[in-house]
């Protein structure tokens, strides 16, 4: 294939190494050990394979000043987007890190040895500059987020060399390197190839753009979705991976690919376009379809996209004769049911009848069971989607009770789960506070910082059980906001989460207080105890607030049902 990678030449570390990959792992054994954050691991794999050509490491200081000025390695070779390994000074004064020195760069999955770096710059970063150039400056994009939130002070530059590649346990068979695929694309007599980049599931409309991109170029199609870090909130990539294999066989008879790109995406709109293209031209593209708003995280805070819709593509046809690469503008393709067909939203005449699905829509009729038409999506597809996304009543929940000392949130979690145990469909667990202590938190005190330890634990416990399809019921005393919020903020990544308040009165609680702890509180024989020597915060936006001092257990569990009859999580199928 007469198409040479950006900057002439493949830099497959791998290949390159492989001789010397004995004497390098002994080597790594000797040396301080640094280990990998998952987007660092993502970074390292396309510098290893080549995908980062012609970088042949993370960036020194040079090359990261004329990346984030001007799209330039030190060298003059385009590229858009730094691609550094962060650290701190106390990571670099333990390991007695310097220019010169070698470290060894670690899975923090299994604890091997990848590569080893040799040091060529420490620096600190003008991460507000890095901001401003590269992803536009805005605080809310989550590129700038992560910048000034998770990454670190200190950048560290310098060559790899690689010991070995990184090891995956899925889709095994679709992990090409850009080595592997160039070599995949000549053995089938590829010579022009259209490349598709996707975080999404693919559709009707999808397979209708891509092929006729490919058709209207000769060409053939290679879907070339992103299954590294995408944008928060995105469909996993088991799921994304499963629908494009069922999609593959709906493409005319040899003319689609599917290989899995290992990307750290950082939304990065323009900047992350021309970086895509690269990687692109790496793996042996000709061609590559940009879209509207291409690599945007969506809309800011105030509810305006962060780029222009078509900055993307301007970007890239800016150095279309450096990149070596044809852009093909992404066409809104649009469903006339009348014809039953697919065409280019420019090609449809006026007043003639369409029908679209917002993927609002979709995830609606996804959550609810509502039918998914098949001029929108293939069953096959679809299937794939409900068993990933089954609907509401189906879905796992957890309803976390808050309160004071016998303010009756156990009383109110037991009875819940009996009338849900009733209702079958799901499994229902239930996580008391003191059970939990007795189990899982025996040797946690009742400091501020440990009553949150306890309830982040809590958190962690009802995540994977909502995660897996369970109804959970906690209650814990969980007496401060920032612990609660805390405790919902990851319980609600696998499911919804609801913060019931049991507003049940110190005075009332004190007083119907049978096993007498609040009289011990207060004579001092019970440290800690909140509402006596420990303050409890009020919840300042539960879900729910019931109070058992207004009413009975009998009426609080009818509050909660309604809600979650409400919410849609009590239907039958």
């Amino acid at each position: 294939m007469a198409n040479p990678p950006h900057g002439g030449s493949l830099k497959d570390l791998i290949a390159r190494d492989a001789p010397r990959r004995a004497e390098l792992a002994a080597e790594a054994e000797k040396l301080p050990a640094l280990t990998l954050t998952e987007r660092q691991l993502c970074d390292l794999e396309l510098i290893v394979s080549g995908g980062f050509s012609p970088l042949e490491g993370f960036m020194n200081e040079a090359d990261y000043n004329g990346v984030v000025a001007n799209n330039r390695l030190k060298d003059g070779n385009l590229f858009s987007m730094p691609i550094c390994l962060d650290t701190t000074k106390q990571i670099i004064d333990d390991l007695k890190l310097a220019v010169g020195s070698r470290v060894s760069l670690v899975d923090l999955r299994d604890d091997a040895y990848l590569a080893i770096l040799t040091i060529e710059d420490i620096y600190k970063p003008d991460r507000q500059k890095e901001a401003q150039e590269v992803f536009g400056g805005d605080p809310e994009h989550p590129a700038v987020k992560y910048l000034f939130e998770k990454t670190n002070d200190y950048y560290i530059g310098g060559k790899l060399d690689a010991i070995r590649r990184l090891q995956h346990y899925d889709y095994v068979a679709l992990r090409f390197t850009p080595a592997e695929l160039r070599a995949h694309f000549e053995k089938l007599g590829w010579n022009r190839v259209v490349a598709f980049q996707t975080r999404n599931p693919m559709h009707r409309a999808h397979r209708e753009l891509t092929v006729r991109a490919a058709r209207s170029r000769q060409a053939n199609v290679l879907i070339h979705p992103v299954v590294g870090l995408t944008k928060p909130g995105d469909i996993d990539h088991f799921t994304r991976v499963r629908v494009y294999q069922a999609l593959l066989p709906r493409y005319p008879n040899g003319m689609a690919a599917l290989s899995l790109l290992p990307l750290a995406m950082r939304m990065g709109g323009p900047r992350e376009a021309i970086w895509h293209a690269i990687i692109r031209k790496n793996h042996g593209a000709t061609h590559f379809i940009i879209g509207r708003d291409h690599a945007g995280p969506g809309k800011n805070s105030s509810g305006k996209d962060f780029y222009g819709p078509y900055d993307a593509q301007h970007a890239v046809e800016k150095y279309k004769d450096e990149l070596g690469i044809e852009v093909v503008p992404f066409q809104q393709m649009i469903y006339l049911p009348d014809s039953d067909e697919y065409k280019p939203d420019d090609q449809v005449p006026a007043g003639v009848r369409t029908a679209n699905i917002s993927g609002t829509e979709l995830r609606s009729r996804l959550r609810t069971g509502k039918d998914i038409p098949e001029w929108f999506s293939y069953p096959e597809v679809v299937k794939v989607l409900r068993e990933s996304h089954p609907p509401r009543y189906r879905q796992g929940f957890t309803v976390f009770l808050t309160g004071y000392v016998n303010s009756g949130k156990a009383a109110i979690a037991r009875a819940l789960q009996v009338t849900l145990n009733q209702q079958a469909g799901r499994s229902t667990s239930l996580l008391l506070g003191e059970n939990i202590r007795a189990e899982l938190s025996t040797e946690l005190g009742f400091t501020r910082e440990d009553r949150d330890k306890h309830v982040a634990r809590i958190a962690f416990v009802a995540a994977e059980l909502t995660k897996a399809g369970a109804a959970v019921i906690a209650g814990p005393i969980a007496p401060f906001e920032n612990g609660r919020n805390a405790a919902k903020e990851a319980i609600s990544q696998h499911g919804s989460c609801f913060l019931v308040h049991v507003a049940t009165s110190l005075g009332y609680c004190e007083k119907t207080d049978r096993r007498g702890r609040y009289q011990r509180a207060r004579e001092g024989k019970i440290k800690n105890f909140t509402g006596v020597s420990d303050p409890y915060e009020e919840p300042k936006k539960p879900d729910l607030v019931v109070n058992i001092e207004h009413g009975t257990v009998r009426n609080a569990v009818q509050q909660i049902m309604l809600m979650l009859e409400a919410e849609g999580l009590l239907g039958v199928s």
